[in-house]
């Protein structure tokens, strides 16, 4: 199986930026624990850019997709088209409990084309993404 984890804006910064929000842990070191717990293919890529973000849902080999949209979970109809457009499956995750934060945070345009969503657990809301998909039988 592989699964590929996808972020979007500013998530390259995770471990460094507002730690009090999103934990002090960087990506790279949670990755290198998942790739020894889980029995798949982990593929990670981050981007800035929205487009990009689209030409990697949509040009992925993956099996399944844990996406991190970051601010454009709030704002893209473009992604939300993108993963509607894809058989591959996206389960939605967030650091932060985004109905916890500002009030331009609490809708996801993403949530209803995804399998799911996992929110507030910091990176356990991607371990457990993880967990999910290397469960199924996709």
């Amino acid at each position: 199986m592989r699964i590929l984890i996808l972020n979007g804006p500013n998530l390259n910064l995770i471990g460094q930026r507002q730690p009090e929000i999103y934990g002090n842990i960087t990506f790279e070191q949670a990755l290198k624990q998942w790739q020894n717990e889980f029995d798949c293919e982990i593929e990670y890529d981050q981007s800035n850019l929205e487009g990009e973000l689209i030409n990697k849902l949509q040009n992925t080999n993956a099996d399944a997709i844990v996406l991190n949209a970051g601010g454009y979970t709030h704002t893209s109809v473009a992604i939300r088209d993108a993963i509607s457009s894809i058989s591959t499956p996206v389960l939605e995750v967030h650091l932060s409990n985004i109905t916890n934060r500002e009030s331009f945070r609490h809708e996801s345009m993403l949530t209803p084309v995804c399998v799911g969503c996992i929110l507030g657990l910091g990176m356990e809301s991607y371990r457990l993404a993880l967990l999910y998909f290397c469960h199924q039988n996709l």
